[in-house]
């Protein structure tokens, strides 16, 4: 009996190892069947991607205009040293660069760290590497499970884990700040961030490493491997120099950022600086084009983007057409079908006019404009005069996002001080004339820099004397009649300059000695009565006034009787 159970035991013994070898072989031939036709599907998908990329078109006109030196780089001399200096020497600096689009921001990010590397005194190293994001398409999940610019942790949990997920070992992912590392990490539009990765990216820069969270981390675990812990324990190395670029204006970007980096400010492009890249663009294509095409172009194109796109148009309607050059009918087509506005280029009035001041504003980064003033002063013989403002002077929101507050306009509150310190200083009884001020355009006119302009406009067309139409001024008044100091005061020159003005009035504290070198004459002044003096002039013989007197005098001097 006993003989017969030793069999049967060992025909079962035998059977279930025939059963798992079986298993174990159909497992084995399974994995070499799914190998076999992975490899046959990667085969087919290699042959296609090889297919793919023998295809190629002819390079855009934007690639092949896009700069590759600095001195292909139109415009923009002041911007370029700021930022050579920021980067290029022994001790390199976080930057942020303002401006509007189409200037070569990003251009002289990707050719900044190369002339670093040559400098034996830059810390960037020859193999420093330049990694680029756009904040506007950068994939961000709040849960932690994507995050391209820290960098994230791939739990076990998640599809794809491998082998170390299968043993349960977190596995953490580096993102861009570390694989910038030792170079540069340029973030385009970095104004668009989400508020979550704008704050790492603040600790980030203050630690120079990335510390990585994960509930799956042990530091028992003897399981995890060394490199795992030492990333958990002693964070992922981040040392590199951040450069964003945006649009925005600084105001818009976080104070947090903005105090731990250089600031820097690219211009508008002048219309002849359009007018050059236009060229080069047709340079590029081969097609000489018509000098009147340039000229619309220069009207129409605010940047250099514009400029090459309005050319390459162009260049395809004469390649069209068998044509030998872009003609300027072509481009006024490309103007009007691509719905192109004019440049907002303001030149300033062909004669000194009574109550028509030149004010200075900021309308975008870096962007100054003249803006043109008007006021009107009518008698009233009532003495119940009213005062009345068109133009958009009204309310203005204020805040950062999440917390945004309505006040009153500064422009609105700047002319309340205006008419304090006229009626205070220079004895004029509003109660006597209906003033109807305007400010032409349709732009919203906001903060209290036209002050000054607003102050000269009324005396004038108060007192009937013209203002100096080759004059633009800029300033804050106080109540007490003193000019206070304004921002962006160098791109309001600059844009006076442009507008054909001769002189520039501008607050005493906002004087810096560089003002001079700006091809226009810049007067700085620290009282109401002061600005007046460089702007009033005389009827009969333009003859500037020597000596800013009390409003009696000054009338009498003027010729106009009381």
């Amino acid at each position: 009996m006993d003989y017969y159970a030793v069999n049967i035991i060992t025909v079962i013994q035998f059977f279930f190892a025939v059963i798992i070898g079986l298993y174990f072989w159909n497992l084995l031939r399974s994995q070499q069947g799914n190998r076999v036709a992975v490899e046959r599907e990667s085969k087919k998908e290699m042959d296609k991607l090889q297919r793919l990329r023998e295809i190629a078109l002819t390079e855009p006109l934007a690639e092949k205009t896009r700069p590759n030196t600095f001195g292909e780089i139109v415009g923009q001399e002041e911007g370029l040293k700021a930022l050579r200096a920021a980067i290029c020497g022994p001790n390199p600096q976080h930057v942020l660069m303002y401006g509007p689009p189409g200037v070569g921001k990003t251009a002289v990010a990707r050719l900044v760290l190369e002339e670093a590397r040559l400098n034996p005194l830059s810390p960037f190293g020859i193999s420093a590497k330049f990694v680029e994001m756009d904040a506007t398409t950068s994939r961000f999940d709040e849960r932690g499970i994507a995050d391209p610019l820290i960098g994230t942790v791939h739990d076990p949990i998640y599809q794809g884990a491998g082998a170390l997920g299968i043993a349960g070992i977190p596995q953490p992912k580096p993102g861009a700040v570390t694989k910038a590392h030792g170079g540069i990490l340029f973030i385009d539009e970095i104004g668009e961030l989400h508020n979550m990765q704008m704050n790492k990216l603040l600790k980030v820069l203050e630690d120079r490493k990335v510390f990585l969270e994960s509930s799956y981390y042990n530091s028992e675990d003897t399981n995890i491997p060394t490199h795992i812990h030492d990333i958990f324990q002693n964070g992922l190395p981040a040392d590199f120099r951040l450069i964003g670029a945006t649009t925005r204006t600084p105001q818009d970007i976080p104070p947090a950022i903005r105090s731990r980096c250089v600031e820097i400010f690219f211009r508008p492009l002048l219309p002849d600086e359009v007018g050059l890249i236009a060229r080069n663009a047709a340079k590029k294509v081969e097609l000489p084009v018509e000098e009147s095409a340039v000229e619309v172009i220069k009207r129409y194109a605010s940047n250099g983007r514009e400029a090459v796109n309005i050319v390459q148009i162009a260049a395809g309607i004469a390649f069209n057409e068998r044509k030998k050059s872009i003609v300027c009918p072509d481009v006024e087509w490309v103007i009007n079908f691509g719905q192109y506005t004019p440049r907002p280029e303001k030149k300033l009035s062909g004669k000194p006019q009574v109550g028509v001041a030149n004010g200075l504003a900021v309308y975008g980064p870096n962007i100054g404009m003249v803006m043109e003033l008007e006021v009107s002063a009518v008698p009233n013989a009532f003495g119940s005069g009213k005062l009345t403002i068109t133009g958009v002077v009204d309310e203005e929101e204020i805040g950062t996002p999440g917390r945004v507050m309505r006040r009153k306009s500064m422009a609105k509150g700047s002319l309340d001080n205006v008419l304090t310190v006229l009626s205070n200083r220079f004895g004029i009884d509003f109660q006597r004339y209906d003033i109807h001020i305007n400010f032409p355009g349709g732009g919203p006119v906001d903060g209290p820099s036209a002050g000054v302009t607003v102050a000269a406009a009324i005396y004038s067309a108060v007192n009937g004397i013209p203002l100096d139409n080759m004059v633009a001024m800029t300033g804050e008044i106080s109540i007490r009649g003193l000019v206070k100091p304004v921002g962006g005061v160098s791109a309001k020159i600059l844009a006076a300059r442009q507008a054909g003005a001769k002189k520039v009035v501008i607050p005493k504290e906002n004087w810096q000695e560089m003002y001079q070198e700006y091809g226009v004459e810049v007067v700085a002044a620290e009282t109401l009565e002061e600005v007046l003096n460089n702007v009033l002039i005389r009827t009969n013989d333009i003859y500037r006034l020597e000596v800013f007197t009390p409003k009696h005098d000054l009338l009498t001097a003027a010729g106009v009787k009381m």
